[in-house]
């Protein structure tokens, strides 16, 4: 349909037009659109000025290049007509009919350019890219914005934590510059926040910023909300989330509880995503030498400039706003945390588990299945894998191939071959049988093996050889199979030496007188 104005708005536009107004100025004043002002000037006589070319010839058409389908121009020697004769209607879009396709893509995350070629490829869209980048435009300006409300939290009570892309610092051995890790500690209600670097990070890594971000703050929030990275993270779940072990008992010893965000739901932790924002564009640009020339100018920059800025949500200074915050943290330990490793085991068929080529004994019930493992330079833990209760704790072994054994995991009583093997030994020895009753008491069905390596020595070496073996490690106290064995090696028996005279030695006469008996018997008379 055309686009008729009234008597009033048509003289208004004429009026301007007389004027010498642009038709840009024309549409701001007026709200009449360009295109229908023009035609109305035209038809009236009077010049019509394009926008941005005044005093400029009229652009050559061979150099336009038009970015939808729209009629051919009329030849500049007819004259115009009026009124304008029927064309689409200004709001209306060669994209219209697509609407649900272009909606479906938006809602796939697709671009325009994307929907664009979409369009062209799979229905023959007529028009151009520009159309679709105008209708996209439209539908994405009628979203309904989605509220962000500012989270307010009390003194001491949370904190946020991310990384981020930290500046690029030159590495020691390659000599590159390589870019660093930015860890942002950032407390709910001051704002006030811990800027530390990093060149790689890891779960021992993540906790000890950790630490020291609650080192520098003078104390430990009640909660700390953080995004799913695999450091303090396993399983992502909004309702109850698997954190990594060695980042829950940290928190846990400085009292704080970790509230993971909803996956692909960052807003929750917006105070630190816009801290970690602002600190980049400080450190945009730059490039360090080493990574404590980079902390130093970062803790410069942030006592300077970031503490003393005026926060623009809270419209107060940070430093003020922590001064009244500092009172409400947590106090911190005395002791800092113990760190340790932590993995999975399987029970084996002897009832323990291997850390390091040493072996720990589990509870009865766990053969064959699979316990959590934490262990350090002094202790090895064992834990139920489904709740975290302790099942187990062991001295840590120095030497390879030893086993641990918790009193209440050996047998209630000693099996009849096992008798039967003291007894054997016993009946090699007074020392002999001491000393495997002593393995047998310390290491219980382990030390079975042990015997039947001491008796076998006997057998190689002769029970006096092993007995005197045994008497030296009674008296040293070394109650060990390694120990008699090294023993022997060391102090072999003496030489057998064949003895001349002897009562059961017959003598050399006897035989000769045996042999010529034998002799005649057999010659015939």
């Amino acid at each position: 349909m055309a686009n008729i104005l009234s008597d009033a708005k048509k003289r208004q536009v004429i009026a301007l037009g007389q004027l010498g107004w642009t038709l840009r100025r024309i549409e701001a004043a007026t709200g009449v659109r360009r295109e229908t002002a023009g035609a109305y000037l035209k038809a009236a006589g009077l010049a019509v000025r394009p926008p941005g070319r005044w005093g400029h010839p009229p652009a050559n058409p061979a150099k336009e290049v038009s970015t939808d389908l729209t009629t051919p121009a009329a030849s500049p020697s007819a004259p115009p007509t009026w009124p304008p004769g029927p064309q689409r209607a200004p709001t209306a879009s060669a994209c219209a009919p697509y609407r649900e396709l272009i909606e479906l893509a938006l809602a796939r995350g697709r671009n325009a350019m994307a929907i664009w070629r979409d369009l062209v490829d799979d229905h023959g869209f007529p028009a151009q890219y520009a159309s679709v980048r105008r209708f996209v435009g439209r539908l994405r300006g009628q979203r309904t914005p989605e509220a962000h409300p500012v989270i307010v939290t009390a003194p001491g009570e949370e904190g946020q934590v991310d990384y981020g892309d930290g500046p690029m610092v030159r590495h020691s051995v390659t000599g590159k510059y390589r870019r660093t890790r930015l860890f942002l500690f950032t407390l709910g209600y001051s704002r006030k926040s811990v800027r530390l670097l990093t060149v790689a990070s890891s779960t021992r890594r993540w906790c000890e910023l950790h630490e020291e971000t609650f080192r520098r703050l003078g104390g430990a929030v009640k909660v700390t909300v953080l995004d799913n990275l695999r450091e303090g993270v396993l399983t992502p779940d909004i309702y109850d989330p698997a954190l990594n072990p060695l980042y829950r008992d940290v928190l846990a010893h400085y009292g704080v509880v970790a509230l993971p965000c909803r996956v692909g739901d960052p807003d929750r932790k917006g105070k630190v995503e816009s801290a970690i924002a602002h600190t980049q564009a400080a450190l945009k640009g730059l490039r360090f030498e080493t990574l404590e020339e980079a902390q130093a100018y970062l803790d410069r920059w942030d006592a300077r400039w970031a503490d003393t800025r005026i926060h623009g949500t809270t419209k107060r200074q940070v430093a003020a706003m922590f001064a009244e915050e500092r009172p409400a943290l947590r106090p911190l330990p005395v002791e800092p945390f113990r760190y340790y490793q932590f993995g999975t085991r399987t029970v084996h068929l002897d009832n323990c588990i291997e850390v390091d080529y040493a072996y720990y004994s589990a509870p009865p019930g766990w053969l064959g299945h699979d316990v959590a493992v934490q262990w350090n330079a002094s202790h090895v833990r064992l834990l139920d894998p489904g709740t975290g209760q302790l099942l187990r704790e062991h001295r840590r072994q120095a030497a390879r191939g030893r086993h641990a054994i918790h009193p209440d995991d050996r047998p209630p009583r000693t099996p009849p071959t096992t008798v039967t093997l003291l007894a054997q030994a016993a009946r090699a020895g007074t020392h002999i049988g001491a000393l495997c009753a002593t393995i047998h008491r310390r290491d219980g069905e382990l030390g079975v093996r042990r015997i039947l390596g001491v008796l076998g020595l006997v057998k190689k070496h002769g029970a006096v050889a092993v007995e005197a073996a045994c008497a030296a490690a009674l008296d040293l106290e070394i109650a060990d199979y390694r120990f008699v064995r090294r023993y022997l090696e060391r102090h072999p028996a003496a030489p057998l030496t064949l003895r001349q005279v002897d009562p059961l030695i017959r003598e050399l006469t006897h035989y000769r007188d045996v042999i010529a008996h034998k002799t005649r018997e057999e010659i015939p008379t």
